[in-house]
């Protein structure tokens, strides 16, 4: 192979690196107000547990909102605008969730949250997959993720440290510092040239995403229950804190992305899905049937796995012979369902927890996933 041709093949660039970095710091932000917001909800705003899923849900209001149209705008402008647009916004309005003590405020600024959230997203998750070879995308897609998980792992315990008992306001102004550090980070990163000369597709959703996203959609409503109720689930049943149980979830899932960064490659994006949706469902349903803190963390560990292969398998799925020109709009498309997964997810576990309680969440979840198994495995090819 020539000096050129191997450098054409490398995956772990500085420029790949710097937008994982910043996706890190992005992802601390979002992932500090995990186990914060159920308890600002209830405990300072006086709310109950259908409050704790509209509050969680109103992020992907806005980000669904906005998802499809970043993409259209980063297939025309480029990536780098939404990346460093998108984490601005986010650190805005995160640092003025607490100006106003009322649940509406706090609706409208994470609807505000999600608008930021569908910029970033879409321009760094494109970025990565235009810095990548085609033969290696489901790997690069796996290290990305290291950034989301690595959030992930400690953004929640740090939440929680910082919370202690009521210090919301500055949690808020952490993870507000988080999100701008990210769009400064930003300023750096290096738009990459685009060879094709076809033109973008003109439809808002593109197909190619559709199925692959509506299964995802239905693998991540039991992550939606997770991080909605799993720290209220933690504190208020089995007595312990939820940060833990964060840490182990995203340790693992950082482990298995790092490690099995080839693994979708491999596979297949159908099987390598088949493979998550089996573990996430396995794994949220051992939380539900098992009321123990035995039972909590030995589910989280298999959930974990499901999680660690779930989004790269789906979006390796979803980008297959998808040219250059549309690539964002596939990945603005795709990723609408994960907000859909989120939004509605929570509001539905919310809705479920009212009447049945906490582990009525991760019974949906369990649902869910054994729903969306099946979808994959009989209308995708």
């Amino acid at each position: 192979m020539t000096e050129a041709g191997a450098e054409q093949d490398r995956l772990l660039t500085p420029r790949f690196l710097l937008v994982v970095s910043c996706g890190l710091f992005y992802f601390l932000a979002l992932a500090m107000m995990t186990p914060v917001l159920p308890h600002y909800v209830e405990d300072s705003l006086g709310a109950g547990s259908v409050a704790v899923g509209v509050a969680v849900g109103a992020f992907a209001v806005g980000a669904i909102t906005l998802r499809l149209y970043a993409g259209k705008l980063g297939d025309r402008s480029g990536r780098r605008v939404l990346i460093i647009g998108g984490a601005v916004i986010v650190g805005a309005s995160t640092l003025v969730y607490g100006v106003v003590h009322a649940l509406w405020w706090l609706v409208l600024m994470r609807v505000v949250t999600g608008f930021g959230e569908a910029g970033f997203f879409v321009g760094a998750a494109t970025m990565i997959t235009d810095l990548s070879p085609v033969e290696r995308r489901g790997e690069a897609i796996s290290y990305w993720s290291v950034a989301v998980y690595g959030g992930l792992s400690f953004g929640p315990a740090l939440g929680e440290f910082l919370r202690g008992t009521s210090r919301f306001t500055l949690t808020f102004v952490v993870s507000a510092a988080l999100a701008f550090t990210a769009a400064l980070v930003g300023l750096f990163t290096v738009e990459v040239p685009r060879t094709t000369t076809e033109a973008p597709s003109a439809h808002l959703l593109h197909r190619a995403a559709i199925m692959p996203g509506t299964v995802l959609f239905l693998g991540l409503i039991p992550l939606a229950g997770f991080t909605a109720f799993m720290p209220l689930y933690a504190s208020d049943e089995l007595h312990i804190s939820s940060g833990p149980i964060f840490v182990i979830y995203g340790v693992l899932i950082l482990a298995v992305r790092i490690f099995g960064a080839r693994v979708p490659d491999r596979l297949g994006g159908r099987n390598a899905g088949a493979i998550a949706l089996t573990f996430a469902g396995l794994g949220i349903g051992i939380i539900a049937a098992i009321p123990t803190v035995v039972g909590l963390i030995a589910g989280t560990a298999v959930f974990g796995v499901g999680m660690s292969f779930m989004y790269p398998a789906l979006l390796l799925l979803a980008l297959a012979g998808v040219s250059d020109a549309d690539r964002a709009s596939v990945v603005g498309t795709f990723s609408s369902f994960f907000d859909g997964s989120q939004g509605l997810g929570a509001l539905v576990c919310g809705a479920v927890v009212a009447v049945s309680g906490n582990r009525g969440a991760f019974t949906t979840g369990a649902i869910t996933a054994a729903i969306g198994f099946v979808l994959l495995r009989v209308r995708t090819s």
